[in-house]
């Protein structure tokens, strides 16, 4: 099947929600309580999460699609890590693909999507955070470039991973 790939718009919103919480499950489901899960998942995509940031001009959102069905996503917006951080940095809030379709070049072209907007952009750095134990997902970032610079605890309801910080110097 085709790939297509185009912004996202307010009216995504609730399908996005729904292929990101089962992109994060698929991942991630078997490392918390089922409280700690539903908290996050309500959080980070209920109505005042991803859906909310597809009418902030703060955020922008790259959508990949498969027919109709959004199969992956990139969401690029300011960086809300603790610290001093340059004000013309950007954050990679999330990449994430539907597991199905791992290895078909999503992951890729999303990528490439957000370093050229960063630097369309006109950002000094790109800075992200990857589970400490995704092995997978920090190779990825590391063959772009990404360079690991701290620690950050990502909390999912009241448990704290340990993820890496992540910056490209652009």
């Amino acid at each position: 099947m085709t790939i297509s790939y185009r912004p996202a718009t307010p009216a995504d919103g609730p399908e996005l929600a729904e292929m990101a919480k089962r992109s994060f499950i698929e991942t991630f489901g078997t490392l918390y309580r089922a409280s700690d899960l539903a908290a996050f998942i309500d959080q980070a995509f209920g109505a005042d999460g991803l859906p909310s940031q597809l009418t902030d001009p703060a955020y922008e959102v790259r959508l990949a699609l498969a027919g109709e069905a959004i199969v992956g996503f990139a969401k690029i917006g300011p960086v809300v890590f603790p610290g001093d951080w340059p004000a013309d940095a950007i954050e990679l809030h999330q990449l994430y693909v539907l597991g199905g379709w791992h290895g078909e070049g999503l992951g890729p072209t999303l990528m490439d999507w957000v370093v050229a907007r960063a630097r369309e952009l006109q950002r000094s750095e790109l800075i992200l955070s990857v589970y400490i134990d995704n092995h997978r997902a920090r190779r990825f970032y590391e063959r772009y470039g990404f360079e690991e610079i701290g620690r950050y605890s990502f909390m999912v309801g009241e448990q704290a991973d340990d993820d890496r910080l992540m910056r490209l110097t652009l």
